[in-house]
Order: structure tokens, then sequence, then C-alpha cells
């Protein structure tokens, strides 16, 4: 066996990896695991600021604490014992690695970043015991190449990789050349409150099936899961042209993947709700408008709410002018424009928008300040989640109180956040982890009908 895999291992923990998941240093079983003390003083620069990640900080640092407790300054530099939650043993030791202050020891690096700073002491650490095998976790490719480079072992955070391909992401429907019916050994059909229910044996549709995917053939058959057991699954049968001649708030879907989409928006029994997809593929103009419905024509819902991950260079709105709603518009033009999109053919299309956003309270909220609200009967919707982490997206989410629904957008070809991939996305895990939930729907969305220069740009550009 090779050496390398009989040895003991050391897992230390950058500040990204603490930020993207505060509990992170649960998650390496029985190894040991480090923290710099260059790392705690990044979380403590963090942790009071406005910037979106100062939550995360705070709740790393939390984390830490209660795991030290009250241990002697010698014992955290060897390991103090991480005790489980509910339990009476513990799994895998936690230590602070001190600065080093031996002039003595090799320097690979300039100190100057606090990167190299961690990556030349791990590489003392690691060169004064050769027993144990030192694994540097971050989310930074740049600073796993410099450590790599420098002779260490270097990864990235996966505990939280639902998928190792981005393709394997579930795209929300299921389609069959030719004609679906053909592959079903037996069915039985059956008129119910208005519908029609197909019931069909489990192994006719194979394993890949969730609740609420839809079932999309060449022909025109179009259904949607409704239960599924080891014996059946129960399909809901939606006709195509009813599906396409669906309209909110005046807008209709241009093709069958934006009319799925539609009808996910439009049910009541769902009340979080996916989209991913290209720039341009409707996204945000067929949630805004169901929203718009829902909340003006159906009284569903008593206000709309719309957010989005802000780029960190914008992450201080307090330095911008004006009401929260005024701060945002710049992150917000999506909604905006959206909004006039669906009032362009209108006598008096200022009026109409100003009647809209009044009538249908939609209020711009800065993701940073949601945590800590509770928002009933609210249609929440949140733009560009492909910069949001797991943890971020699970403390937006739990925002959600009696009567409201959830819509997130994003496109994972578009992540502007440095520490994150469309693997290790916020969005990503939400869709995984939510497949299958009843009250839950995912749809991929393919084309660009926003213009023909447009989709001519996203296929040649």
């Amino acid at each position: 066996m090779d050496e390398l895999n009989i040895r003991k291992k050391a897992y230390i923990l950058d500040t990204n990896v603490l930020i993207h998941d505060p509990d992170s240093v649960l998650n390496f079983e029985e190894h040991l695991v480090i923290i710099p003390m260059t790392v705690l003083e990044e979380l403590d620069k963090l942790k009071s600021g406005k910037a979106s990640v100062s939550a995360e900080c705070r709740a790393a640092i939390r984390r830490i604490d209660s795991i030290l407790g009250d241990a002697e300054p010698q014992k955290i530099r060897h390991g103090v014992p991480i005790w489980r939650d509910n339990t009476r043993t513990h799994q895998g030791l936690l230590s602070v690695l001190m600065d080093t202050q031996d002039n003595t020891s090799a320097e690979y690096l300039s100190n100057e970043l606090n990167d190299n700073k961690i990556i030349n002491q791990l590489v003392s650490l690691q060169a004064a015991d050769i027993t144990t095998r030192l694994v540097l976790v971050t989310k930074d490719i740049n600073m796993r190449l410099k450590a790599r480079a420098c002779g260490l072992a270097a990864e990235d955070y996966h505990n939280d990789q639902l998928v190792s391909d981005i393709k394997q992401l579930a795209r929300g429907y299921h389609e069959f050349e030719g004609s679906f019916w053909d592959r079903v050994k037996s069915v039985e059909t059956l008129q119910k409150l208005g519908e029609t229910l197909h019931f069909l044996p489990r192994e006719s549709l194979g394993d890949a099936l969730y609740l609420n995917q839809f079932i999309v053939d060449d022909e025109g058959f179009v259904g949607r899961v409704r239960e599924i057991d080891n014996e059946k699954v129960v399909l809901v049968d939606l006709p195509r042209e009813r599906l396409m001649n669906q309209q909110a708030w005046g807008l209709a879907p241009r093709n069958i993947h934006q009319a799925l989409a539609l009808n996910l928006l439009m049910d009541p029994t769902v009340h979080l709700v996916s989209l991913t997809g290209p720039a341009g593929s409707g996204k945000t103009i067929l949630a805004l408008a169901a929203a718009i419905e829902m909340t003006i024509v159906d009284r569903r819902f008593n206000k709309i709410i719309a957010t989005r991950s802000t780029p960190p260079l914008a992450e201080e709105q307090g330095f911008l002018p004006g009401t929260e709603e005024e701060k945002m518009d710049p992150w917000l033009g999506a909604i905006s424009d959206n909004i006039e999109a669906l009032h362009l053919n209108d006598e008096s299309p200022s009026g109409s928008i100003e009647y809209v956003k009044e009538k249908a309270n939609i209020q711009f909220k800065a993701l940073n300040y949601i945590r800590g609200r509770s928002f009933q009967r609210s249609l929440i919707l949140i733009d560009e989640c492909q910069n949001l982490t797991p943890h971020q997206m699970k403390a937006i989410i739990t925002r959600a109180g009696d009567g409201s629904k959830v819509v997130c957008l994003g496109n994972l070809a578009q992540i502007d956040t440095p520490y994150l991939s469309p693997t290790s996305s916020g969005l990503t895990y939400m869709c995984e982890r939510f497949k299958g939930f009843q009250h839950g729907g995912h749809l991929q969305l393919h084309g660009v009908p926003r213009s023909v220069l447009a989709e001519y740009a996203e296929s040649n550009l």
C-alpha cells in the first residue's frame, strides 16, 4: 500500500472554506483539523463588516469556540476533541496553528500575503513531522496551485458538492424520442377532479425519476410526475396546447420549456421553484409575470420581495444615496427592465409600471439584510442565485413564512464569485437537495428567445 495512504492526515482549513461552510470543521471524520491563527485573524476582520460573509464568519467563530471551549493553550495546539452533537463520543481533533517566530524556517514564498504566510508555515510543519500528511483545504484555486508547487497536498472542499459534473444536474424534464407510450407495457387512466391521471408500472420508466419531473415526447404528450412508489408512477396529463396557451400577466410561453416553467410557477402546491438557463432564456420575465399575476389577480400573495446576490464591490449599499430600493436599483435592473418589457404595448407604459409596483407591492431588498426576517404570504424572487453558497441559500429560503413561495433564478455559466464553481454553487446544491420534494420544482430553460441578435451572439461569440 502507498505510504501516503497509511500516514495520519491533518487537514488545514483556509478562511474561504469556513465562510463557505461554517460547520466544515465537523466534516473531516477522525482526522486532525488545523486552523491557522492567520485564518482566525481574517475571520475577525470580516465578522463585523456589512459584507454578506459577515454572518458566515460569526457562525464559524461560534462553532470553533464551542469546540475549543476552555481548553488550555497547550491542549489547543495539540488538538481538542471534536464532540459530536447529542452524542457522548468524539471524533477527530481541532487545533490552532500559531504564527511561527522562528527566523530559521525556510520561506518558499513572500510573507507579505496571508496565503503565502500559511503555506510557508505548512511547509515548515510538514518538514518537522513527516509521519503526518498535511492537506491544505481551500476554495482558492491559485492558493492550491502555490501549495502544490511548494510540495504540499492541497484540495478543494467537496463536502456539500452533490454532483461531480454539472451535466449530472437534473433538468426537470425527461425527453423521449418518438412516442412515450411505446415504452410503456401497461397503463391505467383515470379522470379525477378535472384532470387525467395515468398509473404506470414503476419499471417502465427506470430509476431516474422524481416528483414534479416532466415527461415530454416528440408526439405531443406532456406529463408531470405526481406520485412515485416501488410499484407505480402516477402522471398528470398536461395537454400541450393548453400549456402553450397559458398566460401570466399577458405573457405567453414561446417554447415548451417555458410552458413547463410557467406551469410550476403558477401551481399553488409548489412552494419552491428554481429556474436555470442561459441569458435570455426567459427566467426573470416568466417568474416576474407569474408573480404579478398571482399577487394582483389571484391575490395569493401580499407582496413581491425581489433580491439578488450583489458583486463584492457592491456589498456596501450604505454608500449609495437614497432609499433601499434606490440603493438596490443598479443590481436589480433586470427586474425593472422586465417590468417595463411586460408593459411596452400599453397606452401609458410609465403609468402601468407604477401601478404594478404599487398594486403588487414590489419591494427591492438587499440580500445582506434579509437574514433574521420572516416573510408571510410573500413571493420571494431571488435573482443571480449561482453566486450564493449552500449556507447562504439555506439562510434565505428559511426566511419564507406561512403562505410564501420562493423562486430562485440563476445561470451557472455566469458565476462571478472567485470561490464558487458550477458544482459547488448553492443553486446546484439546492436543486439537488430539493429534487423530489413534493412542494418543489426545478426546470432548466433552453434557447435564447430574447431576440434574433441575442440568439446569434449566444451561439457564435
